[in-house]
């Protein structure tokens, strides 16, 4: 059969295009791209809302299920007073809040030195007015001695030293110098007065602000300044030693880390303290070493029993006696113009609406007032 005798097609043929099969094959990627595209962001913000719940602690329950032996006991807060039943109305809680402290009025709140009970005698005002070499080298000795015995002790601690050795200069078994007071004795390596002065301290350079601070305390003290608390105290010593001569002494207080002791008898009557000063201030320096048998004796009479043992036969103690009140005639009646008269007389000069003092002494109470009201 040729050609020509073929039938002829009712359609028209048109050709397959050759990239039909790679645009089916290139889209098919793209939408599965996408569907892992979608996959991945779906699943990373499943990861960030789920992770931070199984970060936390566990829960006892969970969707309104509690899981058994899982419950944590919840700490019970106690209602406030006006949050009860039965004890709340209509501003209750202005019942419930801490009241402010109330304003001090003039005369309150103050405190005075009278109402610090001060058992036994109390030493007197040691004053040092000579300017000059006596003031300096007798500031430099009490300095010392305040710096090496209680450089770390509070200020009361520093001020009961200071006040020990201006009661030494004041007994009469002792020199009657500063500097001879903090220095005896240190002739030799044990009979020291002041360990400082011959156990090598010396040898150490001070710090500044603590020789600063014990200089303050010194000047204060040659000033007058007395601290009460140890009385007449001449001796002391830290608390983690007991020498032989505490139980024969007159325990007085413990200041810091030292333990403060008066004389007994006639040695600590405040009689034989004399609070004058004389002068003639040695050196400030530690003696020149003495091992003689003259050095050994007058060593042994600075025992504080043998002081006490001289005082003795000496000086009888002196029994305390009471003043007897002192009576004064009534002081005769003011004068008054007047002019004065007319504008109300000794009211005038009457104080009202006084603060009140606090700690006033008995025989002070009445300071101010007329003995006796004038009569006119």
């Amino acid at each position: 059969m040729t050609a020509a005798a073929l039938p002829s097609c009712p359609e028209t043929w048109e050709p397959r295009p050759r990239d039909f099969q790679g645009n089916f094959v290139r889209g098919g990627r793209r939408r599965l791209q996408r569907q892992r595209r979608r996959w991945t962001l779906g699943a990373a913000a499943l990861v960030a809302v789920a992770l931070p719940a199984f970060a936390s602690p566990p829960l006892a329950g969970w969707n309104g299920f509690t899981v058994i032996g899982t419950a944590t006991p919840q700490p019970s807060v106690l209602p406030m007073p006006f949050e009860q039943a039965g004890a709340s109305f209509p501003g209750s809680a202005y019942y419930y809040l801490e009241a402010e402290q109330p304003v001090l009025k003039i005369g309150e709140g103050i405190h005075s030195d009278a109402e610090d009970p001060v058992s036994g005698p109390v030493a007197r005002a040691f004053r040092i007015d000579n300017s000059g070499v006596d003031r300096s080298r007798a500031l430099q000795c009490l300095t010392a001695a305040i710096y090496y015995e209680a450089a770390s002790e509070p200020d009361g601690g520093q001020r009961a030293v200071a006040q020990v050795v201006l009661n030494r200069v004041a007994h009469p078994a002792y020199p009657k110098t500063v500097c001879g007071v903090v220095y005896q004795g240190s002739e030799r390596p044990t009979g020291c007065q002041f360990s400082f002065t011959c156990d090598g301290s010396l040898a150490r350079a001070p710090q500044r602000y603590f020789w600063q601070r014990a200089e303050d305390v010194a000047r204060a003290a040659l000033s007058g300044y007395v601290y009460a608390p140890i009385g007449l105290a001449t001796h002391y010593h830290t608390i983690q030693v007991n020498p032989y001569w505490a139980p024969s002494l007159h325990y007085l207080t413990t200041i810091g880390a030292h333990r403060f002791y008066a004389f007994n008898g006639a040695a600590g009557n405040p009689a034989s303290f004399r609070f004058a000063y004389l002068g003639g201030e040695p050196l400030a320096a530690p003696h020149r070493r003495d091992d003689s048998a003259a050095s050994a004796l007058a060593n042994a009479a600075l025992d504080p029993l043998a002081v006490q043992r001289a005082f003795e036969g000496s000086m009888p103690a002196r029994p305390e006696t009471v003043a007897a009140p002192v009576v004064s005639s009534p002081s005769p009646a003011p004068s008054y113009s007047s002019n004065v008269r007319e504008r109300g007389g000794e009211d005038l000069y009457r104080a009202h609406n006084l603060p009140e003092a606090n700690g006033i002494r008995p025989e002070y109470a009445n300071s101010g007032k007329w003995i006796a009201q004038p009569t006119s």
